[in-house]
């Protein structure tokens, strides 16, 4: 029986598809064992998301020069509080509905 030889650059190929494919293996376990706490009651939600939204480029540059302004709050209620952080950070770009 003959082998069918495998080009050089084909056995690159599948080494790095499978350092990359362990590479992100890797990661998601790492990922799947964060943990985050939930938010108390009093935490900010939705209005607070918004307000942090709108002034997220403004708190981005101030938290370069300040340990102390977040442009995110933590710990917070959750996905509501994301859902209005990404309300009021896509009105600085005009959303997906920006066009000439």
């Amino acid at each position: 029986m003959s082998e069918i030889a495998v080009p050089a650059s084909r056995r690159r190929l599948s080494s790095r598809l499978g350092r990359l494919a362990a590479w992100g293996l890797m990661m998601g376990v790492l990922a799947a064992c964060a943990s985050r706490p939930m938010g108390a009651p009093g935490d900010p939600a939705f209005l607070r998301g918004l307000v942090d939204g709108l002034l997220a480029p403004i708190s981005f540059v101030i938290s370069l020069f300040s340990e102390e302004v977040r442009m995110y709050a933590f710990p917070n209620v959750g996905r509501w509080y994301d859902f209005g952080f990404l309300i009021g950070i896509s009105c600085w770009g005009g959303g997906a509905a920006a066009s000439k």
